[in-house]
């Protein structure tokens, strides 16, 4: 006689199946066959529609309950196979609610009990768990989502913020994109230096030049002068056809006497770079290459936004304005014709000679007027960077002076190919 002889089977049952009784699972326990030999109350809580299921073949309630074929066949291969399963998600629908169980399963042993041998396994109600999942994911492809919306925004904003910087002068674009709503918002009154330049015969090139031989010729032009305005640290004030405007002392001052030298030094750097670029205008078809005059007056203008509700300049006005503007017109060409009040500011650093008595249109008496030579220090002459050389064999000008690391790697490109071509090995 057998131990299991002395006890009741269904009690045995019921004694290994204790822990599982009122667990929060479903829990069921079938025989080697699979068929059904004990459910908790919570199985019959879960899955109501299922009634009585003693004795049922477990696959054949799975499929009751909707689960695939395919979980189904899963089930029977892994038990048989490995004698264990694990399901992490099953789809079951009970009353019109689509609710997620992971199934887990395994097989038992028991030498003093065979009818304990069977499957003992238990379906977990994982429905907020993945619904919560699924809130995540979808968050974070939200947030995925949202992430390349902002890069893609980012991205307009700095293509739409670099061309906003072509349309204003540097100074004026920090001053905006940097928050400084002060600086551009209200007007004040400030002691500025204004220069004016222009073209000599401008007129007569327009009507010799291809529209698109002068665009070339004039968008060289202003590239050349509007970088070395900024360099020097000047407020593009506009452009009108060929003539340009700059003025020093607002947003950035260094003080009347540094603003006013910083121009007379632009003016003079203008002056060599032009020089530089005749023969280069020469072969897009100026002819004659380009003469440049310019004015330069200082003075106290009123500074800030004018304009309407729909378009507004950040510009200067006052006297000062008129007077480099009437000055500038009055200049020979290649020279620089200043004010007394700009001599003043300057004559301990720059030569300057007497020109002549005008009284320009809008002004009740004659003005003194004086060209400017050149600084009188040869230190801060050498100083200057210069962007052409002549040497015995070779003459170098740098056209395009907006890129200068490209420009270096062009020579270098140039200097390979003359060492591959030219230099015997």
């Amino acid at each position: 006689m057998n131990i299991q002889d002395f006890f009741n089977q269904n009690k045995i049952i019921e004694l290994s199946f204790f822990n599982f009784e009122n667990a929060i699972t479903a829990a069921y326990f079938a025989n080697q066959n699979l068929e059904v030999q004990k459910v908790n109350k919570n199985f019959k809580n879960f899955f109501p529609v299922l009634g009585n299921v003693t004795n049922a073949y477990f696959p054949h309630i799975l499929e009751q309950l909707g689960v695939p074929s395919e979980q189904i066949e899963q089930f029977k291969n892994e038990i048989e196979s490995k004698g264990r399963v694990l399901i992490p998600q099953i789809l079951i629908k009970i009353n019109n609610q689509e609710k997620v169980f992971s199934l887990l399963s395994t097989k038992t042993k028991n030498k003093f009990f065979p009818y304990l041998n069977g499957i003992q396994g238990q379906f977990v109600d994982r429905t907020v768990e993945w619904e919560l999942r699924t809130e995540r994911e979808k968050l974070f492809q939200q947030s995925l989502e949202d992430k390349k919306l902002i890069e893609e925004k980012s991205l307009q904003l700095e293509n739409l913020a670099k061309r906003l910087a072509k349309y204003l002068s540097p100074q004026i674009y920090k001053s905006i994109f940097e928050g400084k709503n002060e600086v551009i918002s209200t007007h004040s009154r400030k002691s500025l230096t204004v220069f004016f330049s222009d073209i000599v015969k401008f007129t007569d090139l327009t009507d010799t030049m291809e529209p698109e031989m002068l665009a070339s010729v004039i968008n060289s032009y202003l590239s050349e002068m509007s970088s070395i305005a900024v360099k020097c640290g000047g407020t593009i004030d506009k452009f009108i056809g060929d003539a340009m405007m700059v003025f020093f002392g607002d947003p950035e001052t260094e003080g009347e006497t540094n603003d006013a030298l910083k121009c007379i030094e632009m003016a003079i750097a203008m002056q060599t770079r032009v020089k530089e670029l005749q023969k280069h205008w020469k072969q897009l078809g100026a002819k004659n290459g380009l003469q440049v005059r310019m004015g330069i007056s200082n003075g106290y203008c009123t500074v800030g936004n004018f304009g309407s509700d729909l378009r507004l300049d950040y510009t200067v006005l006052g006297s000062p304005v008129n007077l480099a503007a009437r000055l500038q017109a009055l200049a020979l060409e290649d020279t620089i014709l200043i004010d007394q009040n700009t001599k003043n500011l300057i004559e301990n650093d720059v030569i300057t000679e007497y020109y002549k008595n005008i009284q320009p249109k809008g002004f009740s008496r004659p003005l003194e007027t004086f060209t400017v030579k050149d600084f009188n220090s040869s230190v801060h002459i050498e100083k200057r960077k210069k962007l052409y050389h002549k040497g015995k064999r070779v003459e170098i000008n740098v056209i395009d002076s907006s890129d200068i690391r490209a420009a270096i790697e062009e020579l270098k490109r140039i200097q390979k190919e003359f060492e591959t071509n030219h230099i015997e090995k």
